[in-house]
């Protein structure tokens, strides 16, 4: 027999900071009975072809023969 939970919250939120989000990425105000996992792509561009070369692959090319073994993304 399995017993059902009834939870009434009043959440007030001013502000609110995050930091990051990937595409496993949780957000949870309150309570949740079940997190079901979704995962949509989707071309909201209407873009047909592959994107153009980026400048951080060029300059990881250029510095892959370098000894620089420090971070690509500037550490805040």
């Amino acid at each position: 027999m399995s017993t059902n939970y009834f939870v009434n919250q009043n959440i007030v939120i001013h502000q609110i900071k995050i930091g990051g989000v990937t595409n496993s990425s949780v957000f949870q105000i309150g309570s949740a009975g079940v997190i079901k996992a979704i995962s949509t792509l989707n071309n909201t561009g209407g873009f047909t072809g592959p994107a153009p070369e980026s400048s951080a692959e060029l300059e990881s090319e250029q510095t892959s023969t370098s000894s620089f073994t420090g971070p690509f993304v500037p550490l805040k």
